[in-house]
Formats: structure tokens, sequence, C-alpha cells
């Protein structure tokens, strides 16, 4: 689960927020409602989790209830890829 928070948190800081310290993003950082990620990041940020991963978005999953968190997202990561599957 740490890995996967970390790369998400990577892929962010390093896409979205270049220049931000690290620190500040954290995994309850609101992402869409605080305008850190809008419908372009995010699809952005899909298509990394889909090569990243292996797994597949409906597009009802990446709406602000599964996206506007790092800790959000991470589970619905882990949640497509069952157990024992986390990389």
């Amino acid at each position: 689960m740490d890995q996967i928070s970390d790369a998400i948190r990577a892929f962010i800081l390093t896409e979205f927020l270049p220049g931000e310290r690290p620190e500040d993003l954290t995994g309850d950082t609101p992402l869409i409602t605080g305008g850190i990620l809008d419908s372009l990041a995010t699809i952005k940020l899909v298509s990394f989790l889909e090569e990243q991963y292996g797994v597949t978005f409906q597009a009802y999953e990446t709406d602000v209830d599964h996206f506007n968190t790092v800790s959000d997202i991470t589970s619905l990561v882990l949640s497509k890829l069952g157990p024992g599957r986390a990389r």
C-alpha cells in the first residue's frame, strides 16, 4: 500500500505540483475539491495508474468520491489489484 501511495504522490508532485514540498501532499489532501486535479489532470493520472498497475477504471470511478485524495486513489487501485497483487 505504501508503494502505491508513494507512486501516486510522486506522480502528482512531478506533474501537477512542481516545486511544492512533498510533505505538504498528504494522504488526505483534497485533490479535486482543492483544485489540484481538474478533468485533464485526472485523465493523465488515470492513464498513469492504468499503465503502472495494469488496471482499468470506469468513468464513474474517476469522480470526487474515488479520486479526491491519495488515500482514496490508493484504496481504489488496491481494490482492483486484488489480494497479493499490490506492488
